[in-house]
C-alpha cells in the first residue's frame, strides 16, 4: 500500500484517494466468506463493505506508520474499523432507523437484498470487526488493546450511544448541547478510535496514545461540520 505524503506535493485529497483504491484489495482479502457462510448473506456484507473514502481505515494506517509501525501491521485493525462503519451504514438506513434508499450512489442493503438480510449483513460485518483483528494480530496484548477499544467506540459509550441521543433528539428542541454529544459520539468516537487504533498496532506508549486519540476526536468533529455544511450548500 502506498504511503501519502503531503511534504511530497501530494495533496491530502489525492493521497487519500490513491490509498484508497489500494485498499480495497486489502478489504476483499480479509472479508473472504468461506463455504460456509449462506451466499445471499457473502454477497449483502461485500456488498455494503464496498466503496467509501475509507477516512478512518486511512487513519488507523497513517497513525500506526507514524508511531514506527507499518501498513501491514495496521491493516487488520483498519479492516476492521471499516466493518463497524459499514454495520452502523446499513442498520442507519434501515426503515426503522433513517430509511434512506440510497447510499454511496446506488441502492442501500434492505432495498438491493430485504430488510431482513440488510439487519443480518449489518450484524455479521460487526462480528467479523471482532474476529479480524483477533485471527490476524499476531501479539496477544495487541489483540486484547485493539478490540478493547473496538467495543468501547463502537458500543453504549460510544457510536451506539451517540445515534440512540440522535434519535431521541428527534422530539427534542435544537440545543447546542445536545448537538455537540451527538457529534462527539455518532462520529467523533470512531475517528477517537481510528487514531488509537493505529497506535495500539504500533505499540505506541501512552503519549502517542493520547495524543492519536485527540487528533481523532478533533478530526472527526471537523469532519461532521463539513458534512453537516455540505448538506445545506451542496458539494
Amino acid at each position: 500500500m502506498r504511503q501519502s505524503a503531503t511534504a511530497n506535493g501530494v495533496g491530502i485529497v489525492d493521497a487519500l484517494s490513491s490509498w484508497a483504491r489500494d485498499f480495497e484489495a486489502v478489504i476483499d482479502s480479509m472479508v473472504a466468506p468461506d463455504a460456509a457462510v449462506p451466499p445471499v448473506l457473502a454477497d449483502a456484507v461485500r456488498y455494503s463493505v464496498q466503496g467509501g473514502k475509507r477516512v478512518r481505515a486511512f487513519i488507523v494506517t497513517r497513525i500506526c506508520e507514524l508511531c514506527g509501525g507499518t501498513a501491514e501491521v495496521a491493516a487488520p485493525a483498519a479492516v476492521a474499523l471499516e466493518c463497524v462503519h459499514a454495520f452502523s451504514l446499513v442498520h442507519d438506513d434501515l426503515p426503522a432507523m433513517d430509511n434512506d434508499d440510497l447510499r454511496r450512489g446506488r441502492p442501500t442493503c434492505h432495498k438491493a437484498f430485504g430488510e431482513a438480510e440488510a439487519i443480518l449483513a449489518g450484524d455479521a460485518l460487526l462480528a467479523l470487526a471482532f474476529e479480524i483483528p483477533a485471527m490476524r494480530i499476531e501479539d496477544p496484548a495487541v489483540v486484547k488493546a485493539v478490540v478493547a477499544e473496538l467495543a468501547n467506540g463502537t458500543g453504549w459509550a460510544g457510536m451506539i450511544g451517540g445515534q440512540t441521543t440522535d434519535i431521541q433528539s428527534e422530539a427534542l428542541p435544537p440545543e447546542l448541547g445536545l448537538v455537540q454529544r451527538i457529534h462527539r459520539y455518532k462520529t467523533a468516537r470512531l475517528f477517537v478510535t481510528a487514531g488509537r487504533l493505529g497506535a495500539y498496532c504500533a505499540r505506541a506508549d501512552e503519549a502517542h496514545l493520547a495524543a492519536a486519540g485527540a487528533f481523532g476526536q478533533h478530526l472527526g468533529l471537523a469532519f461532521q461540520i463539513a458534512d453537516d455544511l455540505l448538506d445545506v450548500i451542496g458539494s
